[in-house]
């Protein structure tokens, strides 16, 4: 039996707003005699319903990861960092988009990971299964590194990604990890660095509870690559994504 992919996001993430849609819709019919009561619990029916869409179809945590941007690496080939591979979602889609691309996966696999992904299964096992279940397993190895002091030696990488990472770090955290990234990375290497974005679709759906307290903008993380070593040449924004696509100086 073919292993099956998955990225381990926890199940509310793609299916609790359709839980959500039941209880409410079955309130609605309890109290459709009360006309307040029927509306509040009609709406938030609606809404949960329309919220499982838009994370079920449209952000798809368990989904395949999309390229945001077609001017990261261009040239198809080389050696690739993944900085924060977490369970291979980042990795894969940059396989996927470069199929004569080699890369490292690396991740801590500390107490981050186990609050998104469970402990469950082995970190690494996890992520070898993923990369099997795609067929990518032959251009990629892990490496258990943490990103603010990377174990690779100095311009070992003609490209690196992070995905959804780096702003889980503090401001001094950040400065590290993009540093490292600068140091691994060959002159003229690229950096793609994707990060979640405080946009109308997460708004909609989850609000500000489960946002990121310390969201910024392009600008900020701009002015962040420039001190690490990197010009940015490209910026843009996806469902829950803010994207940026730098050079190394």
């Amino acid at each position: 039996m073919p292993n099956e992919l998955d990225f381990a996001y926890p199940w509310w993430l793609s299916y609790g707003h359709l839980i959500l849609a039941v209880v409410a819709g079955g309130l609605s019919v309890a109290v459709r005699r009360r006309t307040g009561w029927l509306v509040l619990f009609g709406a938030l029916a609606l809404w949960a319903v329309a919220s499982f869409a838009v994370t079920r179809f449209v952000l798809d945590f368990n989904g395949r990861g999309v390229m945001p941007t077609e001017s990261f690496l261009r040239s198809g080939t080389g050696r690739v960092l993944d900085m924060g591979a977490g369970t291979g979602r980042s990795s894969i889609m940059v396989l996927e988009a470069r199929p004569k691309v080699t890369l490292v996966a690396s991740d801590q696999f500390g107490r981050s990971y186990q609050q998104h992904f469970g402990a469950r299964v082995s970190p690494e096992e996890r992520l070898r299964a993923n990369f099997l279940a795609t067929g990518v397993a032959d251009r990629a190895t892990i490496q258990r590194a943490d990103m603010r002091a990377l174990p690779f030696g100095d311009g070992e990488f003609d490209a690196i990604v992070s995905a959804y990472a780096v702003d889980h770090l503090g401001n001094e955290g950040i400065g590290k990890a993009l540093a490292e990234a600068a140091r691994v990375a060959k002159p003229g290497g690229e950096f793609l660095l994707m990060l979640v974005a405080k946009d109308g679709w997460v708004k909609f759906t989850f609000g500000p509870i489960l946002l990121h307290n310390h969201t910024r903008g392009a600008e900020w993380w701009t002015a962040r690559l420039a001190e690490a070593g990197f010009q940015v040449l490209e910026h843009g924004t996806r469902p829950a994504t803010l994207y940026l696509v730098s050079r190394k100086k």
